[in-house]
């Protein structure tokens, strides 16, 4: 690696920790009783979706934007939920306790993790309230974090 280059965080976790954060996060959510409304009895192909989001979202494969419709597909998922501030807290809650039981065991991504799902579900959460389009948050597509 030359000087100044990073190693995308997605190299360092790895996609089967990554695929199996994600598996025990979303089997949490579907049990969870402030959480689960939002996600009603699951779909077949949310973990799978999830996954390659958050891939490309640290730096791994652009199949999320590539192949499963991107940004604007994640807009509409979000669009009138109403996603509450409980809601948005325990969704944090689970998702670090999945990181914790099965994503890397450095601190420091560890917290790149937990310091995007609170962007990220600040997001869904501003999205999942919006009346028209000048409600969205300002981020509208796939974010790449550092």
């Amino acid at each position: 690696m030359a000087d100044g280059e990073t190693t995308a965080i997605f190299e360092q976790i790895g996609g089967e920790a990554l695929g199996k954060t994600v598996e025990a996060f979303y089997g949490s959510v579907l049990k969870d009783p402030v959480l689960q409304p939002l996600f009603g009895a699951g779909a077949p192909h949310h973990v799978d979706h999830l996954t390659a989001f958050l891939a490309e979202v640290f730096g791994g494969p652009t199949r999320y934007t590539d192949d499963l419709g991107g940004f604007d597909t994640l807009l509409t998922a979000h669009r009138g939920l109403a996603i509450t501030d409980d809601q948005r807290d325990r969704f944090i809650e689970l998702f670090d306790r999945a990181v914790t039981e099965h994503g890397p065991a450095d601190p420091k991504l560890r917290t790149s993790l937990h310091d995007y799902i609170v962007f990220g579900t600040e997001v869904a959460q501003v999205n999942s309230h919006a009346a028209g389009d000048d409600d969205l948050h300002p981020c509208q597509e796939v974010p790449r974090w550092p």
